[in-house]
């Protein structure tokens, strides 16, 4: 997906706001609240449990909206706005196929697996029911993933803070990394959550002001459709208009690409596998709080496409050469130019501290679930091992830091990159992907043996990269574009690891059946048997009933724009 990035220097000629103290009064309240929470946080970290996992003792509301909060990053605010400018309506796939069904089965299936069996983190599934050598790889490649990842948020950051505040983008960089380095450091997880919290209602204060501007400034949905059809055509405002079989579209995609690529492949791939996601909900109270958190956080996900996608398509009627070389602003210009045009001073500062507080949160989801996945799965399992447990403590308060500095690195190479919805897609593609594979197979086939967990994730791995960097990139295959060819490389890797992990498995020997209790489908441990604590087994909070909800809530959603 050719989505072109910006510069600082474009956005800052066209884009600078005009802040005055009003607004950043509000922003240093709200770093002040955020370190504040930090300090708080502390008092409740004792044990590595409860610096990594909160203690498991968060209640579902809670995790839910952190899980929900984690999410909005970079690639979210920036990165569909950009793409609703792009390509209009195209860009609820990402959220009613792309992301609800498999937040449901994440609640629904796995979490029973993930918390009944008091694992700390999703590569500790992986040592229980494989071995140690796919426990040590899904653990190097997640931590390598999410250090890259968090650089993204973090160059993200820089360059919109940049262009709209005129700091320079090393003082945005270390400025926000300092806050999200402090608050993970003196309260662990807890911290992270509870000011993911905060940022969700921070970052809906932010963009609920820009999409009612922006749609009274083009005359509401009516106005702003007929523009946008009048300029793109009708498919530009319809969810599944050209994406037949070879049809043309500037996606790149068809409907089959978009339900097996993204719908199935990288969107269980992400959710159900991304321990910066999974490690909110292993955080919960309960097993059934465990359960509710990404079933709570599907709701308020449907309904957040509306909220990056109309200020996209907003920007796009009222600057029609956006994207192309006649005009100045570029498709993520989209958000920084309506809050330029539209914001007063003020809810200004709001917008500002919305951004920064999106940012922050992805930030702080992979540095968080980083320091977690290296202090226990690769230190405490292979480098230093049997210490006391304040010993994982303070070194998980070190690796944090490193994370950080790291992360500070990454944002940089980011830089380099043209577009951070593409290079985010690409880097799901080779990582969660592979993942996702060894999961499934392994917790829905007893005969999944040791060894194919392994082999599983190098084939898919491989795969992946293969299509992306040598098929793709050298034009060896036709494919039409970035976004298109990540969904077709989340498919090779799906595909690769799931045919090595079935011919490993007919040849080396399965698990004794033992020990896979709790950890395949159709067994049990005695952590997924608890009792619903009191007031959990209210009809409201069924999970499945959550679940189906949702589901049905998103398919409806489809309908008034499938015509």
């Amino acid at each position: 997906m050719q989505t072109p990035t910006y510069t600082a220097t474009q956005l800052a000629a066209e884009l600078r706001l005009p802040t005055n103290w009003l607004d950043y009064t509000i922003l240093g309240i709200y770093f002040v609240v955020v370190l504040g929470i930090g300090f708080a946080a502390r008092r409740s970290v004792k044990t590595s449990l409860d610096f990594f996992l909160s203690g498991r003792s968060l209640p579902a509301w809670v995790t839910g909206l952190a899980f929900i909060a984690a999410n909005l990053g970079a690639t979210e605010i920036l990165g569909m706005a950009a793409n609703s400018a792009q390509y209009g309506v195209y860009t609820t796939h990402w959220y009613w196929i792309g992301a609800i069904p498999a937040m449901v089965f994440l609640g629904l299936v796995m979490m029973p697996f993930y918390y009944g069996s008091k694992v700390r983190s999703v590569p500790e599934f992986l040592l229980l029911r494989f071995d140690r050598a796919a426990h040590l790889l899904s653990s190097i490649l997640f931590a390598f993933a999410a250090i890259l990842i968090a650089g993204v948020n973090l160059y993200a950051l820089a360059i919109v803070v940049e262009a709209l505040l005129g700091w320079p983008e090393w003082v945005a960089i270390v400025v926000a990394g300092f806050f999200v380095l402090a608050y993970i450091t003196l309260g662990g997880l807890s911290s992270a959550i509870y000011n993911e919290v905060l940022q969700f209602f921070v970052i809906l204060a932010a963009l609920i002001p820009i999409t009612v501007l922006g749609l009274k400034s083009v005359g509401g949905w009516d106005g702003l459709s007929d523009k946008l059809t009048a300029q793109h055509g009708g498919d530009f405002m319809t969810s599944w208009g050209g994406t037949g079989i070879g049809s043309d579209n500037p996606l790149g995609a068809n409907w089959l690409t978009i339900v097996l690529g993204l719908g199935f492949v990288l969107s269980f791939g992400y959710w159900t596998t991304n321990f910066a996601e999974v490690q909110r909900a292993l955080s919960a109270k309960n097993l059934s709080a465990a359960q509710r958190t990404p079933l709570i956080a599907a709701f308020p996900k449907i309904f957040i496409v509306f909220l990056v996608m109309i200020p996209g398509l907003v920007a796009a009627a009222l600057v029609p050469a956006i994207g192309t070389p006649d005009s100045d602003l570029q498709y993520n210009d989209a958000i920084p130019y309506l809050m330029e045009r539209l914001l007063p001073n003020g809810v200004l500062g709001i917008a500002v501290t919305g951004l920064l507080a999106a940012f922050m949160a992805g930030m702080a989801a992979n540095v968080s679930s980083f320091n977690t996945v290296f202090t226990t799965d690769i230190w405490a399992k292979y480098v230093v091992r049997d210490r006391e447990d304040a010993y994982y403590v303070r070194f998980g308060r070190l690796i944090t830091a490193i994370g950080v500095l790291a992360s500070i690195g990454t944002a940089f190479l980011a830089s380099s990159f043209s577009n951070i919805m593409s290079y985010l897609q690409t880097l799901f593609s080779f990582f969660n992907v592979p993942m996702f594979v060894v999961f499934i197979i392994g917790m829905f086939w007893k005969r999944a043996s040791m060894k194919s967990g392994f082999w599983g994730l190098v084939a898919g791995t491989t795969a992946a990269m293969v299509n992306y960097f040598v098929l793709y990139k050298q034009d060896i295959v036709d494919i039409p574009s970035d976004q298109g060819a990540n969904f077709v490389s989340a498919i090779a890797g799906f595909v690769a690891g799931a045919v090595v992990m079935v011919a490993v498995s007919l040849f080396t020997k399965p698990k004794p059946a033992e020990e896979l209790q709790g950890l395949v489908y159709g067994t049990r441990s005695p952590g997924m048997s608890e009792p619903p604590a009191e007031g959990d087994d209210a009809w409201y909070r069924k999970p499945a009933l959550l679940g189906w909800g949702a589901i049905i809530l998103a398919a409806l959603c489809y309908i008034p724009f499938s015509f």
